[in-house]
């Protein structure tokens, strides 16, 4: 008689649980730094690297129609940070608080989105990158591709939205005028210009991620200054700086091919900041500092 064969488990947590524990075989940890890992404490950057990593592989086997849903909420919410820029400005001040104040503004939507865990395509530039670089297996590349491609996908879709009611869906004319006067400020962007300015800001989101597992009650701080930075240092964000592009292309101020240019230029900066320059070296000092 055959041995009896376990049945394979076929619910998504099981799979994940799976998947998760194949995966930790290659990845070396000492007794202390495994329990590090389980309470969430971040003894050091080996940790803080296994934390994200193993929430990048809770991502990269997400469902579609959950990767999709919540990049168009994200997409959608992101616009928050375009609203609120446009309010806060209109308050009856100048010069550099001002412009820190349309920071703040700026700030907003990425606090909702962050917090909410909305999943937006720049997180996914180290979260969804440090267990392919950790295993390059052919798995984690395909999952990563498919992963990038719904969230870019329901982000884009999500900005659209917002970027339709608040041109067409009978704002006050004062706010409407508002959120054109704030999107222009991705016009002065050429192609080079915006693929260049969105290194830094991909950079500082992936930083951000990073040292998230490490805080605790000053993380709201932490998003408002990185992500508000992003805005005052006149960087490129793909999923923001789009909901400003189709502000511009669907209020008639520019073409909707420029605005996609724009977007294909700040996606090249984030991914070259996010995934080249901060994922990839600090998965390389991590694995430095196990060999």
């Amino acid at each position: 008689m055959a041995d009896d064969v376990p049945p394979r488990p076929t619910d998504p947590a099981s799979i994940r649980a799976g998947h998760i524990a194949a995966e930790e075989k290659i990845v070396r940890l000492t007794a202390e730094e495994t329990v590090a890992v389980e309470s969430g404490a971040i003894p050091s950057a080996v940790v803080s690297h296994e934390i994200i990593r193993r929430h990048g592989l809770g991502e990269l086997n997400r469902s579609a129609w959950a990767l999709m849903w919540s990049g168009l909420s994200a997409g959608l919410v992101i616009g928050v940070s375009v609203i609120a820029k446009t309010v806060l400005q209109q308050a009856p001040i100048d010069g550099a608080a001002k412009l820190l104040l349309g920071g703040v503004g700026y700030s907003l939507g990425f606090v909702l989105v962050i917090l909410g865990r909305m999943q937006l395509f720049t997180e996914s530039t180290i979260t969804a990158v440090l267990p392919v670089a950790t295993n390059p297996s052919r798995k984690n590349v395909l999952d990563l591709v498919r992963l990038w491609s719904i969230v870019f996908a329901a982000n884009m879709v999500g900005t659209f939205v917002f970027a339709l009611a608040a041109t067409h869906g009978g704002l006050p004319s004062d706010l409407h005028d508002g959120v054109v006067e704030v999107s222009r400020a991705i016009e002065h962007f050429t192609f080079g210009g915006a693929v260049v300015a969105g290194i830094p800001a991909g950079f500082l989101i992936a930083a951000l991620v990073w040292i998230q597992p490490r805080l605790d009650g000053e993380r709201l701080l932490a998003i408002v200054l990185i992500t508000g930075l992003i805005d005052v240092g006149h960087f490129a964000h793909v999923i923001a700086g789009s909901a400003e592009a189709w502000v511009l292309a669907l209020a008639g101020e520019t073409s909707f091919a420029a605005a996609a240019s724009f977007v294909a230029a700040a996606f090249i900066g984030n991914v070259l900041g996010g995934s080249f320059l901060f994922s990839l070296l600090a998965h390389a000092q991590v694995r430095s500092d196990q060999s």
